[in-house]
């Protein structure tokens, strides 16, 4: 596979019933231009060689014998191509039985799955013509002149991939097939179908296809019959949908017969890590994959037969924001959510301890920004007053009018007891009493700013009988920027599961969509445009910030990225490179830029560990976390050797 992923295609190409030449021309048309595509493996629909509206003609000799010398030519044009495995549908005569066949096609080999579940109800009749294959089957059977295995308990391997097939049916029922499999090791489903068209119908099918992809921690590749088949009395749309662990990532367009293809790049890797991570999966699969075993083949699996390029696009969208949601619907609810997750966290503490004072420090900046309003929404929700969250602005040596002002107008507009508490004379005695220059703008400089801002909550914490609210976020946790015992340390870190590309994006949410004044709202858009910053170093003669955290540690949204895909899916740096290539093709990013702070983020998430190992408490409210009682364990003298080499 190219870098973990598999190529895969569903297909429903135009039929015409009972007409199998011109069936298989078409399929054989459909699979050059897939192999141009670099395809990997395909699925057609339920008897895509006959037509699956055959109705009585499926006991006629004539129409029994054309699938099998098409099966013939197609075995013959695998051998001949060799790059792409494929499964189409036709129908098969065993010992007098006529079954409803898969027929997985690789390199001149053909192995059929005979469907397990046979609908006869509504306007289904299909026990007329087939029987089900008695659980578990696996035995060599003649199909025209073409030697198959005819089966329904193996899993097979595909370009290093493990896949299990089901036909149409089989995916309604209580328990499909294709848990089995995928309790046996199968990674990608493939459903060959011909689900007719009714109304609300469509809907409920891409949620069954998602939800079962998400049960399995599998892919689920579906092409259904479509244009060309009879309208006697059902229409048939030619659905093609390929989902990934509860998520479509492909989907054709309706009625629209030529959008009849979908072709996505499944992330086998991706599928690999969350079994392993889930150890219910395995628990599961201990009990469930009763009877499935893997087919043998002479066929080499681990080879794609495509030379493939740093050039070839990924047929999958790679989202450069993985935490951010496109859609600005989804976005908004994602929004309310971790709102009142972090509301919900911060009012159960404050009512176990029986607490009505809080003490956050305000910088004008995102995430003390965040930090209040989630105050102040908790306050509202416990019927609190508002003036026992004391914000404490602490000007020091790089604070610029622009946050200090933005600030204490902030504190004001929100109705909460506001301070300012300067901190310069007693960083300057501190820095008397250890030696240090204040002309030497090092990291003695910078820490002692922030540790003598931390005592002054902690210290007006205990003279107001309240606590400290923290205000690093994720993003933060992961890089180590924080300095320890200063703003590293809390009572309780409300922020702590919020990455920094979705900070800015809750405070623009609760300026636009919580009862908020004009003037707060217009305070709340200009912190969202502030450059990040500590504001430890003094700024530039015009009162611009000269210290951009960005420029320091890197991007942002480049170690987001980082994190998200090695804490959700254990990737490796150079997978994570790989994917990044392609998530910020559009972007202002080169290649040494990607290599760059991907390097950093590595080196500094290992050195950093020690600060995440003593944690305040604070919510999870995402897949990622760093919390060191739940997610993320980790020794703080780990090496990042091999991860950065």
């Amino acid at each position: 596979m190219r870098n973990g992923f598999l190529r895969v295609a569903a297909c429903a190409p135009h039929v015409k019933v009972a007409d199998v030449d011109y069936n298989i021309s078409r399929i054989i048309e459909k699979l050059d231009g897939l192999v141009k595509q670099k395809t990997e493996l395909a699925v057609f629909p339920e008897m895509s060689l006959t037509g699956y509206t055959c109705a009585d003609l499926f006991h006629n000799f004539m129409l029994i014998d054309a699938a099998a010398a098409a099966l013939a030519r197609l075995v013959d044009y695998s051998r001949e191509v060799r790059v792409i495995d494929f499964v189409v549908g036709l129908p098969v005569r065993v010992d007098g039985a006529m079954y409803n066949c898969a027929a997985l096609v690789q390199q001149g080999e053909v192995s059929l799955v005979a469907k397990s579940y046979i609908p006869n109800y509504n306007e289904f009749y299909e026990r007329r013509w087939w029987r089900p294959l008695p659980f578990p089957t696996e035995r060599e059977v003649m199909v025209g002149d073409v030697k198959c295995r005819l089966t329904n308990c193996n899993i097979f391997r595909s370009h290093g991939a493990q896949i299990g097939i089901e036909i149409c049916e089989d995916l309604w029922v209580p328990i499909p097939p294709s848990c089995r499999l995928a309790m046996a090791g199968a990674q990608v489903i493939l459903n060959l179908s011909a689900s007719d068209d009714l109304i609300g119908k469509y809907d409920y099918l891409k949620k069954l296809i998602s939800q079962q992809s998400a049960r399995c921690l599998c892919a689920y590749a579906y092409a259904g019959a479509g244009w060309g088949e009879s309208s006697t009395d059902l229409v048939f749309d030619g659905k093609a949908v390929i989902a990934e662990n509860g998520s479509i990532i492909a989907s054709n367009r309706r009625w629209e017969p030529d959008h009849n293809t979908v072709v996505a790049d499944i992330d086998i890797q991706a599928i690999d890590r969350d079994r392993m991570h889930t150890s219910t999966f395995a628990d599961c699969a201990v009990n469930e994959a009763v009877g499935i075993s893997v087919a043998d083949s002479h066929i080499s699996h681990h080879a794609s037969g495509y030379d493939w390029s740093d050039d070839d696009k990924l047929l999958r969208h790679i989202d450069p924001h993985p935490f951010v949601p496109s859609d600005p619907a989804v976005m908004d609810e994602r929004c309310d959510e971790i709102l009142n997750i972090q509301v919900a966290g911060l009012a159960k503490r404050l009512d176990a301890i029986g607490c009505r004072t809080l003490v956050v420090g305000i910088s004008g900046g995102l995430d003390s920004t965040l930090a209040l309003l989630v105050a102040v929404r908790t306050f509202d929700r416990l019927g609190l007053d508002r003036r026992g969250i004391v914000g404490i602005t602490m000007p020091g040596f790089g604070t610029t009018d622009r946050t200090h002002n933005n600030a204490t107008a902030l504190m004001e507009g929100l109705g909460v007891t506001s301070m300012e508490i300067p901190i310069a004379a007693s960083v300057n005695q501190h820095f008397s009493d250890i030696g240090h220059d204040p002309a030497v703008h090092d990291v003695t400089y910078e820490n002692c700013q922030a540790r003598e801002r931390t005592q002054i909550l902690m210290d007006m914490s205990n003279r107001l009988g309240g606590i400290v609210l923290g205000t690093g976020d994720l993003s933060e946790l992961a890089l180590g920027w924080a300095t320890y015992n200063g703003d590293h340390m809390s009572m309780y870190g409300v922020n702590a599961g919020v990455p920094k590309t979705l900070v800015r994006h809750l405070v623009n949410y609760y300026a636009h969509q919580q009862s908020t004044s004009d003037s707060v709202r217009g305070l709340l858009l200009d912190i969202i445009d502030t450059p990040i910053s500590p504001e430890l170093i003094p700024a530039a003669a015009d009162g611009e910030i000269l210290q951009r955290t960005e420029d320091l540690v890197g991007p942002y949204e480049l170690h987001d990225f980082f994190l998200y895909y090695m804490l959700r899916y254990g990737f490796t740096p150079e997978r994570i490179y790989f994917l990044a290539r392609h998530a910020f093709k559009e972007y202002d990013y080169d290649d040494a830029t990607i290599r760059k702070w991907l390097d950093t983020f590595m080196k500094r998430f290992f050195q950093q560990q020690f600060k995440r190992s003593c944690l305040p408490d604070g919510p999870k409210v995402g897949s990622v976390c760093l919390s060191p009682r739940g997610d993320w364990r980790m020794p703080s003298d780990a090496s990042s050797a091999i991860w950065r080499k």
